[in-house]
């Protein structure tokens, strides 16, 4: 009976560490303010703009993901006459922290000592849907290019953007198939645990009018 009982507290707690390891996707906040301003111009990411991954893993045939994230995000998109003109977005990969702390594995993967960065860069320009003038949440799929390991290749994103008082912010994502861009696949432990060998690239950009 202590055994039959030691494995379920086992089991119960690996499953409260899957479902709680990872953050939530990044998203738009909950609530916003009425738009300040108009909505043409410049703007650029400010504080509060984050980026980094999400990966699927299983551990004991449970379900969660790990990811991580930074705060170091810097770029410009250009809004005029109802459509984003142009838009491209730098992420320094050597900052990414999951719980809080630098990934090794991560680092290794992405080769950040030699390809410190990631840059998404809109390649066409896009209508902006309408009513978000106004201050409603609008969704849209973009295409762009991503420069990351020395290479650029097409993206497709999926992205949510709403007015926030005299920011505004965009929530996105792109998936991220490793072997498009010769990462080596994680080791796969069966039972015990895995990772997928795809995941997304996703962020959350708070962007202020640019002086």
């Amino acid at each position: 009976l202590g055994v039959v009982v030691l494995i379920v507290v086992l089991v119960a707690s690996v499953g409260a560490y899957v479902s709680l390891s990872a953050d939530p996707p990044l998203a738009l906040p909950p609530a916003a303010a009425a738009p300040v301003g108009p909505v043409d111009g410049t703007w650029k990411a400010a504080p509060g703009s984050q980026a980094g991954f999400r990966i699927d893993q299983t551990v004991l045939a449970m379900s969660g993901a790990v990811d991580g994230r930074t705060g170091d995000v810097t770029g410009r998109l250009e809004i005029s006459n109802g459509s984003i003109s142009a838009a491209s977005f730098v992420v320094d990969l050597r900052t990414i922290k999951a719980n809080g702390k630098p990934s090794p594995q991560f680092e290794q993967s992405l080769r950040t000592a030699t390809y410190p960065t990631a840059t998404v860069t809109l390649t066409g320009p896009l209508a902006v849907p309408a009513g978000f003038d106004s201050g409603e949440s609008v969704t849209a799929v973009a295409t762009g290019t991503l420069a990351m390991l020395g290479a650029s290749r097409p993206v497709t994103l999926s992205v949510s953007a709403r007015r926030n008082g005299a920011t505004i912010d965009v929530a996105g994502s792109i998936p991220i198939a490793f072997a498009d861009w010769g990462i080596k696949g994680p080791t796969s432990y069966g039972l015990l645990g895995s990772l997928a060998d795809h995941g997304v690239a996703e962020f959350l950009l708070v962007l202020a009018r640019a002086a």
